[in-house]
């Protein structure tokens, strides 16, 4: 399981023109890329990190600033781009795989008290943000 995790000052997640997740204060974002051998496990130790992870200002987490998350799905993040000039997505889980899983991270996050905002899996989604820093961070769980 992959994510890139970005301390924002706000964040917001549009289908169709509509706003499905979002918030206006310091957070993170956490774009979820799902590969075919992750597990529940896996989503589990990733939504750990999120929630434990010092990014925030004054080296504090989300989980001890009650800071918000805006998880968003991206199979992307599994691109291979070594060859030619079309990015191939076969390492990348196909939705009946990745969602489910998706969803373990968003639970974990919720079950350890983590207020978490989400886009709407396989949606063509407008994600806008302000980057804080910027800290941008590439967390790879296997």
């Amino acid at each position: 399981m992959r994510a890139v995790l970005q301390r924002v000052t706000s964040a917001v997640v549009r289908v169709d023109g509509e706003d499905v997740g979002g918030f206006a204060e310091p957070g993170l974002v956490a774009l979820v890329g799902v590969t075919h051998t992750d597990t529940r496990e896996h989503a589990d130790r990733l939504a750990r990190k999120v929630a434990e992870m010092r990014l925030l200002r004054g080296d504090a987490s989300v989980l001890g600033s009650g800071a918000p998350v805006l998880v968003v799905s991206q199979f992307t993040l599994y691109a291979d781009v070594r060859k030619g000039r079309r990015p191939s997505w076969s390492a990348a889980a196909p939705g009946d795989v990745a969602e489910p899983l998706v969803d373990v991270v968003v639970g974990s996050l919720r079950e350890r008290g983590v207020r978490v905002e989400t886009g709407r899996f396989g949606a063509d989604m407008q994600v806008e943000l302000t980057n804080d820093g910027p800290v941008t961070i590439v967390l790879d769980v296997d």
